[in-house]
């Protein structure tokens, strides 16, 4: 996650920044980015489809929900940024309805946040919707090679941000060798079959089973900490099955937050009130505004690379406690693209998934984490 402070006061610098904000190019799309008092900071940054936006019947309604998402993020004012194939000013020039578009959101915006600047980036180049003079917006616009050479675009590289060329491309996690996931597989049928022994064996057995699951976890991600790769089969098999269980999932959640130390491990041993009230203050770290610490990035970063090798050698249907988690930490870093395609595939894995069910509520209604909330 980077929280370095950006400057882009200029348009060019903004249109430079959006898609490493998003995470990839957008594409017939139109994005609403908040700016916020007192500085124009940026906050929000929200994207729709364009024909969406420019459908005369449901137009409005999606503008009018942008805006309050804008308003929630405390937007003082607010900028719009077209994507589309070709330059939309002139007579037939717009099939998809930027124009109409901009209409919308502008009719909607105009009384919280005030006029609204346009801006249009085609896939040639980039302009403001309402500029005529053809020197400082010629036909097709400026060339997109100018936004490549901006200060905010050399930074996000030297940060080490990377953008996808399709939407669906953030949430690809590669899948891994057909070995590898064989041996896996294995060790997963192996470690299910001592979960039903562990229920059948009463309380003691079942807390035994969980600890091992959860030492598992603590193992892939000291693993990738330590540069170890590839973490080794009997791991990631324990892993992905002990996702499946609510009360290991619920203990990787906690091991992520900062500050937990060993309340993981008490978690899974018993219900000790003291240690529930310690979890959901822990939950609180990523959602409650008022607790709120954004995400450390190294930790962090680790936890994403254990739960991506889960997933990628993982049963490719059965991955929705990894997707959700993954989703979970991309909701926590702000990235709510990326959550939003990995809680979608986590339900397609299982649609009943509750975890992911309410993070999908939450993205759905533009939540972001406590920590964006409480700055």
């Amino acid at each position: 996650m980077d929280t370095t402070t950006l400057r882009v006061d200029e348009p060019r610098e903004l249109l430079a920044y959006l898609p490493h904000q998003l995470g990839f190019h957008p594409h017939e799309s139109a994005v609403a980015v908040s700016l916020r008092a007192p500085r124009g900071r940026v906050g929000l940054v929200a994207r729709v489809d364009l024909p969406d936006l420019a459908d005369p019947q449901g137009g409005p309604q999606v503008a009018r929900g942008l805006v309050a998402h804008l308003g929630a993020d405390r937007a003082a004012r607010t900028v719009l940024v077209l994507y589309t194939d070709a330059d939309p000013r002139g007579p037939g020039l717009d099939p998809v309805g930027a124009r109409a578009a901009a209409t919308h959101f502008r009719e909607g915006a105009a009384v919280p946040l005030g006029d609204v600047p346009v801006w249009v980036v085609t896939a040639t180049g980039y302009l403001a919707l309402d500029c005529e003079d053809v020197r400082c917006c010629p036909v097709g616009g400026r060339p997109l090679a100018e936004l490549e050479s901006t200060s905010v675009g050399a930074h996000m590289v030297l940060a080490g941000s990377c953008v996808a060329r399709s939407r669906t491309g953030v949430g690809r996690v590669r899948t891994a060798p057909a070995d590898a996931r064989r041996a896996v597989a294995r060790v997963a049928r192996r470690w299910q079959a001592r979960q039903v022994l562990a229920e059948q064996g009463g309380a003691a057995a079942q807390v035994a089973w969980r600890e091992q699951s959860l030492a598992a976890w603590r193992a892939a991600v000291r693993a990738v900490q330590d540069g170890a790769e590839p973490t080794r089969a009997a791991v990631l098999g324990r892993i992905e099955v002990g996702l499946t269980d609510r009360r290991v999932r619920d203990a990787v959640l906690v091991s992520m937050v900062p500050g937990t130390g060993d309340l993981a491990e008490r978690s899974v041993r018993s219900d000790d009130p003291a240690d529930m009230r310690a979890m959901g203050a822990a939950v609180g770290v990523i959602v409650d505004p008022q607790s709120a610490q954004p995400p450390p990035p190294g930790p962090t970063a680790a936890h994403v690379q254990t739960l991506e090798r889960v997933v990628a050698h993982g049963r490719r249907d059965a991955q929705a406690p990894a997707l959700t988690l993954l989703a979970m930490l991309a909701w926590w870093q702000g990235d709510g693209v990326r959550a939003s395609i990995l809680v979608a595939q986590a339900r397609a894995h299982d649609p009943a998934h509750r975890l992911a069910c309410l993070l999908d509520d939450a993205l759905a209604a533009a939540l972001p984490p406590g920590w964006v909330r409480s700055g």
